[in-house]
């Protein structure tokens, strides 16, 4: 079956358009419940959200399609996406949903389903899920005896709290360390700081003010300019930005430099491997990673295996192969002993810890490989362009050919993107200025074969 309203990362649209509507979402809520409704037991399932004003009517149609099934639903409010993960597990419950668009502004949202394992779910699930929502979902009803309950959970926010806190070496403290962090008005707004606290940081938090509209508005991992001059001014030693559900980060030197995922997935796979704690030999990450990292671990003798872009493909082959660690460039870092998904305050936990073993500054530290010149660019298209059919046609795959060429020893990447009406053009080698020009010719010749909008 073609897939039509999954993406790469759940649902995801305009909020109050479709497929993020409330009759969709309360269709959806129908089939999930009615695809793990199995057994006598009582079945539930946890919801989590971030902070845009469409949370609450996502929220409510959601349940109200769970408890139409049977399934009583507990809710979390404003929690990170791994809290999600984390709490479906630790809850028991059968299903867990975050409702969330990750770094998108608040007009979009998206689902996010996690089994009762706590990781995602896998394509064919999804599918089956998808399949349902095509059929008459009303004799899948519960008996009027049946209806599920609803209730808040007070304390889900507490509980991801100490979750985290436990993933450090015990005796571990942020004692004497400075830091920034800026939650991006997001889920994490007050969970990301108490943890910082907690562990004995002096802390500033910025993006911690959410109204609904402001969710990763020029703040968080996207926008990370404000925490870079708040971190020179305030003599911080490290900034951490997350992004709308904290799933992913980016880290700012006491210089005020920016750290990306692949120099974190870089520091903690180092630390991990100095410690024998690095499992499958290396790290697995995605096609977007940068080839000084690749090259920076061969030079360990460690692996980098690389998936399709997205950070569930990472983590199904980091549990297939028996890998610890993996992540992606854009701050998604996944670490299997202690989160079912990405986690950019407990990547950054992790980052801190080595930098509190090593004793050195975040900049010394963090910066452990000389990044290859490379470049990304965007190619928006026209509302009804099936991107993958674009990228198949000959005028594209001759300048395809045509780059790879002249890009001898570099890599190029030409992918539709799973969550926008884009077209995602990477290249990278050791020469920045054919690089540019690679892709350049690259965007142009997409453009040109990309047929005109509808009059």
């Amino acid at each position: 079956m073609e897939r039509h309203l999954f993406g790469t990362d759940g649902v995801r649209g305009r909020a109050n358009f479709e497929p993020m509507t409330a009759d969709t979402a309360l269709r959806l809520g129908m089939a999930a419940g009615a695809r793990f409704v199995r057994g006598d037991h009582r079945h539930r399932v946890v919801i989590g959200k971030d902070t845009r004003l469409s949370g609450y009517m996502i929220e409510q149609a959601l349940t109200a399609g769970f408890l139409s099934i049977g399934m009583d639903v507990l809710l979390l409010g404003p929690v990170p996406t791994p809290a999600v993960g984390y709490l479906t597990r630790s809850m028991r419950a059968d299903l867990g949903v975050m409702i969330s668009a990750s770094h998108n502004p608040f007009h979009d949202n998206g689902v996010k389903f996690f089994g009762p394992d706590g990781f995602k779910l896998s394509d064919d699930i999804e599918t089956d899920i998808e399949a349902l929502m095509a059929t008459d979902l009303a004799g899948r009803r519960a008996e009027s005896r049946a209806l599920g309950r609803a209730q808040r959970i007070d304390d889900a926010g507490g509980r991801y709290i100490e979750a985290v806190k436990a993933s450090l070496a015990r005796g571990l403290t942020l004692d004497g360390m400075t830091v920034a962090i800026d939650c991006a008005n997001g889920a994490a707004y007050k969970v990301a700081p108490r943890v910082l606290s907690e562990l004995g940081a002096r802390v500033f938090s910025l993006g911690v003010e959410p109204d609904g509209f402001n969710i990763n508005h020029e703040c968080g991992s996207t926008h990370p300019q404000i925490l870079c001059e708040t971190v020179r001014e305030r003599g911080a030693d490290v900034g951490i930005a997350l992004d709308g559900d904290a799933d992913r980060l980016v880290l700012v030197s006491e210089r005020g430099e920016i750290i990306d995922g692949d120099q974190i997935m870089a520091t903690i796979a180092d630390a991990w491997a100095d410690d024998g704690r690095l499992k499958g030999g290396g790290v697995v990450a995605t096609q977007m990673s940068n080839l000084g990292l690749e090259r920076h671990l061969r030079a360990r003798g460690l692996r980098l295996e690389r998936t399709a872009v997205g950070d569930r493909y990472v983590l199904e082959r980091m549990r297939e192969a028996g890998y610890n660690l993996g992540g992606e460039q854009s701050g998604h870092l996944i670490m299997t002993d202690v989160a079912t998904t990405g986690d950019g305050l407990l990547a950054a936990l992790q980052v801190l810890a080595a930098v509190k073993q090593a004793g050195g500054s975040v900049s010394a530290i963090c910066n452990r490989f000389r990044p290859v010149p490379q470049l990304l660019r965007n190619v928006r298209l026209n509302a009804g362009v099936n991107a993958g059919q674009l990228i198949d046609t000959t005028p594209v795959r001759d300048a395809l050919a045509n780059a790879q060429a002249r890009l001898p020893g570099g890599r190029i990447l030409v992918r539709k993107s799973g969550t926008e009406p884009l077209i995602r053009v990477m290249a990278e080698g050791d020469d920045a200025r054919l690089v540019e020009s690679v892709v350049a010719d690259l965007c142009a010749a997409i453009g040109q074969a990309a047929p005109p909008a509808a009059a």
